[in-house]
């Protein structure tokens, strides 16, 4: 059976190889510029002042505080801080929670963080150096994302001293941001698309739905759905959705890859139903029916092997051991996809 469906992937691959291709590396044309947070890939110095301790000190609690981001200029900026995230805003997993930023007043022209309203800010769950290595690990995924389509999530890293109200240091550490699903969507000439708890695979555009699949598996991401949300929630499980809502045009946009192989944090575990019991195990779940699209999207990675894995080193802040060892992991992905035959039957292993 998976030699015949393998079969079908490569005769139909070659049938449509340019066509894709094409698809696969094209900007949109009304494509517009990144605001400034994320025009640029260098690092960021910032100050966040907050009573951040007695946040932390209560992880169910949903209101926000007030507090002050000062940018790099030494622009000091009034803004709200609120815990987010599911597993990492638990204490029994971090120690310091992920951030929700809002800006209470518009950032001015000539601000970093000019047409800024909200933001998401990933920290550093615990304090040890081997936590920073989880966190440039996850900011060097998006990174290498952003390197396959303009519909990624972009990030911005930044090292952030943490103060608390009376200014007293509280810690100084690497954290990221990550681009609002809006500006995703505007930047691309498009709009965000809001859906009930799970969307038909139909309406996937193809070829972003098949890199977006083959890129989970490069890192071995099982923590996401492109067409569910997490029951009662809505769609969709550690993606956005741009496009239009109809068959053929909604692309999935992915986000928190901290439970990946390729970050391989203390805390991430496998989904009970994919019968595996390590991260860095690889199940491909992609859907079959866009089983050319996922061969184009292995030749497109295959291509961006070099500049993807560059992105390692040339991260701010990681280390030489953490670079040999996540090159080495993503190089077993790239040799199961060295050819598109070898392709074909890594892929096979598809959802019908």
């Amino acid at each position: 059976m998976k030699v015949r469906i393998a079969r079908r992937l490569r005769t139909v691959a070659a049938l449509l190889c340019l066509s894709l291709a094409a698809a696969l590396t094209a900007t949109p044309a009304a494509a517009a510029p990144p605001k400034p947070l994320f025009a640029s890939d260098q690092p960021i110095h910032i100050t966040i002042q907050a009573p951040l301790s007695t946040l932390m000190r209560n992880r169910s609690f949903e209101g926000s505080v007030a507090g002050s981001l000062t940018e790099p200029s030494g622009l000091k900026l009034p803004a709200t801080f609120a815990l987010r995230g599911i597993t990492r805003r638990t204490a029994e997993t971090c120690d310091f929670a992920p951030l929700k930023v809002k800006f209470t007043g518009n950032p001015p022209p000539g601000s970093l963080f000019a047409g800024q309203n909200k933001l998401k800010l990933v920290t550093h769950c615990k304090s040890s150096a081997g936590f920073q290595q989880n966190v440039l690990l996850e900011y060097a995924a998006y990174r290498m994302y952003n390197l396959l389509t303009p519909f990624s999530m972009r990030a911005r890293l930044a090292s952030i001293d943490y103060v608390d109200e009376t200014g007293r240091p509280i810690v100084s550490r690497v954290g990221f941001f990550l681009e609002d699903s809006a500006d995703i969507a505007k930047r691309n000439d498009m709009r965000e698309v809001v859906a009930g708890e799970r969307i038909p695979v139909t309406w996937l555009r193809p070829d972003d739905a098949a890199r977006y699949a083959v890129f989970q598996d490069l890192i071995a991401n099982h923590d996401w759905s492109m067409r569910a949300g997490p029951a009662g929630d809505e769609c969709c499980h550690n993606a956005r959705l741009i496009g239009v809502p109809r068959p053929g045009q909604v692309i999935p946009v992915p986000y928190d890859f901290d439970f990946s192989g390729l970050v391989n944090a203390p805390y991430a575990t496998a989904p009970d139903e994919l019968g595996i019991g390590d991260v860095r195990q690889r199940v491909y779940r992609g859907y079959c029916i866009h089983g050319a699209q996922a061969l184009a999207a292995a030749r497109q990675m295959r291509d961006q092997r070099p500049a993807m894995l560059a992105v390692l080193a040339q991260t701010a802040g990681i280390e030489p051991r953490t670079v040999q060892n996540a090159t080495a992991f993503l190089d077993r992905f790239f040799t199961d996809i060295v050819t598109d035959d070898k392709a074909a039957r890594t892929l096979s292993r598809c959802l019908g």
